[in-house]
């Protein structure tokens, strides 16, 4: 998709603080962070919503998961705790079309969330 956000990120037409990047994910700070650590976890291809998720999709989303867990180990803050979350669809929080992890942390978590 052309004019998603996210995806001109991923073809680095726009700027985006990277910390990882391989041929099918990119994580990148987010830049209105919610906690210390807010990563944005990406596939590179492009979902708008879970809605869309088929079988053929199960990898990715391992991936997403797997390498959040990765930047949370990385960053110091998965032995106190992290979190993980998918926003979908408007009602949700969902503000970008392009499915996305985040990851949270460094910080006490409350819940319910929000």
């Amino acid at each position: 998709m052309t004019d998603c956000l996210f995806c001109k990120i991923i073809r680095h037409e726009i700027p985006a603080s990277i910390v990882y990047e391989d041929d099918r994910i990119l994580a990148f700070n987010d830049i209105n962070p919610q906690a210390p650590t807010h990563v944005l976890v990406v596939p590179k291809r492009h979902i708008a919503t879970l809605n869309e998720l088929s079988p053929e999709d199960d990898q990715i989303v391992g991936e997403l998961v797997r390498r959040a867990a990765a930047i949370a180990k990385e960053r110091g803050i998965s032995a106190g705790g992290f979190r993980t979350l998918f926003n979908t669809n408007r009602e949700a929080g969902q503000t970008v079309f392009h499915i996305h992890l985040h990851l949270l942390g460094g910080r006490t978590m409350h819940w319910p969330p929000g």
